[in-house]
């Protein structure tokens, strides 16, 4: 299925509705530090982490080693920066979508190294900044999803 990445995500709530996603869908949930909390933070907790059991979930250190991590694999740099509609995807059951952080997205350097054809956005009204990390993380993996027949789901 899926892998989910927030890179240095800073809201325990988001961290943890994400998680409580992964767990839904069948997806693996990856957290690159530096995180904007402890992984033992009570409003994480409230949010997902009785979903923690249940949850795949692995730590890296940094973008290198997540990146390394993730070889060989395509990557889908969700960015309110880039062209592509998400919607316009053809998805594949192997397929990495990254998500910044909630003050400031993810760096220009880390969307560079995406192919272009490979960084996707969420259509918003003229003048809207961003939607809330776990609900853009919720659309895009719905909609991959989606497309794989919702397979393993009821």
């Amino acid at each position: 299925m899926f892998d989910i990445v927030l890179y240095e995500p800073e809201i325990p709530p988001n961290t943890g509705n994400a998680m409580r996603l992964a767990v839904n869908t069948g997806a693996r949930l990856h957290l690159v530090k530096p995180l904007g909390f402890s992984v033992s933070h009570r409003q994480l907790e409230r949010a997902g982490m009785d979903y923690r059991e249940f949850a795949d979930v692995t730590l890296h250190d940094d973008w290198r080693a997540c990146d390394a991590f993730f070889a060989g694999r395509r990557l889908f740099a969700v960015t309110t920066r880039a062209e592509q509609r998400y919607d316009r995807v053809a998805y594949q059951d192997s397929d990495v979508f990254v998500f910044g952080p909630e003050s400031r997205g993810l760096p220009q350097t880390l969307i560079n190294a995406v192919p272009p054809d490979q960084r996707i956005r969420l259509p918003m009204v003229t003048g809207a900044r961003s939607l809330n990390l776990s609900n853009a993380v919720a659309v895009v993996v719905y909609e991959a999803w989606r497309q794989m027949g919702f397979a393993g789901g009821t």
